[in-house]
């Protein structure tokens, strides 16, 4: 029974610790598309919204996506689907998209904004922070609740 105190919140740590790693990695390419990358003409082949929550008496959150599509100069054409971009871009309009050579299918359509990446993936930071301390607090105060309580029972 005690193990469930432990393992659950490690599982917390291990998707906390996955977060940051993938928020670390992914920040990181957009900065070094914005700064070393190749750009390219890109056509928005669909937009579409998402939504989720909803549930009881949560808020219900869309997500704005687009669709794009562009080709490198050596031929390749790449597709991606890009999350909170600009809501003034519709089907059929070309943006500009930046990318690194090795991995354009990591491309972003939004414009350059250092500061703004910066703030984005410190509150994503914070968050995922916050989330692994409190899993690694609950199994603190499991572990002195259950040896407290071990030494009061005989």
């Amino acid at each position: 029974m005690e193990a469930f105190f432990y393992v659950i919140p490690a599982v917390f740590v291990v998707v906390g610790v996955l977060g940051v790693v993938r928020t670390l990695r992914r920040s990181s390419e957009i900065s070094r598309a914005w700064r070393h990358g190749r750009t390219a003409e890109a056509r928005c082949l669909r937009a579409y919204t998402t939504t989720s929550g909803g549930a009881g008496d949560t808020a219900v959150t869309t997500t704005l996506h687009h669709v794009y599509e562009f080709t490198t100069p050596e031929g390749r054409v790449v597709r991606i689907d890009e999350s909170n971009g600009p809501r003034t871009v519709v089907e059929g309009d070309f943006v500009t998209v930046h990318y690194l050579p090795e991995r354009p299918e990591g491309a972003t359509a939004q414009p350059p904004a250092q500061g703004r990446l910066a703030v984005g993936t410190g509150c994503s930071l914070a968050f995922f922070v916050v989330f692994i301390g409190f899993a690694l607090a609950f199994m603190g105060a499991a572990h002195f609740i259950f040896s407290a309580w071990g030494d009061v029972m005989p």
